[in-house]
């Protein structure tokens, strides 16, 4: 039986071709060393509106997030399309004329990745997939935030947390031919090569070993049942302690580490991204009234 710590040794990856190398820009940095950076990967959003059926937000508006998460996640947005439907189509999601519309768009372009802002069934990504070539990343929305949570998560809890859904979600579409994905290298959560859709677990090769796969997810959920009763064991002794805890709650990027940071004088990262701070942080500090909290 393999060993479920050491899973990530049962993927297959490759160096960069020598094409991927070429592509690469060169730069100096302050010292006058040469140094190489891989290209910013280029994509094209996809939105659909479905009527009778208004989303949280409006059509434009959901792009508009959606292009901030995609540079959130390193890539650069050089086109969106969109349509709208009374139904999804249930092979493509979007109408066999607008994929070959977005075909087109994609080879016009030379974009390498296509994201959609709706949630693809397995069966409608490894459509679009053979529409589109093998070359091209289709993701959608949920592989996107995936893809941030795994560069963002520093705490062990936050790793396990983003390994666990990544390995989830990509369970049911693991029948399908990555080839492309095969060809880059993965890392754990927290950080990781390969561009964006494959950070954290890495992809497997053209066989997958479901059985595997399932240890692996039952293993990272017993280790953060582990992770869950020793925060549960903290958190009875701040209640012991008497000490009132205040939550501080919001959307993405609203602001809650800035606060945290100017009530507390804390030095949490803040920056002006979507998800940039993914693991709870509390801080302990006292109010005006001379009354600690922790925040």
């Amino acid at each position: 039986m393999t060993n479920p710590d050491s899973f990530q040794s049962t993927y297959t990856t490759t160096t960069e071709s020598a094409t991927e190398r070429s592509r690469r820009t060169i730069q100096r940095d302050d010292a006058g060393l040469v140094i190489t950076q891989a290209p910013r990967e280029e994509a094209i959003l996809v939105g659909v509106e479905l009527s009778g059926a208004p989303g949280f937000l409006a059509l434009d508006d959901s792009l508009a997030e959606l292009a901030l998460l995609a540079r959130t996640a390193g890539l650069r947005v050089v086109d969106k399309i969109s349509q709208r439907l009374d139904t999804p189509n249930p092979a493509t999601f979007i109408g066999t004329g607008k994929l070959e519309e977005l075909h087109l768009l994609v080879t016009e372009l030379g974009a390498t990745v296509v994201i959609f802002d709706e949630e693809l069934s397995p069966r409608q990504q490894r459509e679009i997939e053979r529409v589109l070539g093998e070359e091209i990343k289709v993701l959608d929305r949920t592989a996107l935030i995936l893809d941030i949570f795994a560069s963002h998560a520093r705490t062990r809890e936050g790793s396990v947390q983003v390994e666990l859904a990544q390995y989830e979600y990509r369970l049911p579409r693991l029948t399908r031919a990555w080839t492309h994905l095969a060809r880059q290298a993965g890392g754990r959560a927290g950080g990781g090569s390969g561009g964006v859709g494959v950070r954290g677990p890495g992809e497997t090769q053209l066989e997958v070993d479901r059985r595997e796969i399932s240890r692996r997810i039952a293993f990272l959920k017993d280790q953060l049942e582990e992770i869950r009763k020793q925060r549960s064991l903290h958190r009875r002794h701040r209640r012991q302690s008497g000490t009132p805890v205040v939550a501080l709650v919001g959307y993405t990027n609203a602001g809650k580490s800035t606060l945290l940071n100017a009530l507390s004088l804390a030095d949490v990262l803040a920056a002006n991204q979507l998800f940039a701070t993914l693991d709870p942080t509390t801080r302990r500090t006292e109010l005006p009234s001379g009354h600690q909290i922790m925040l």
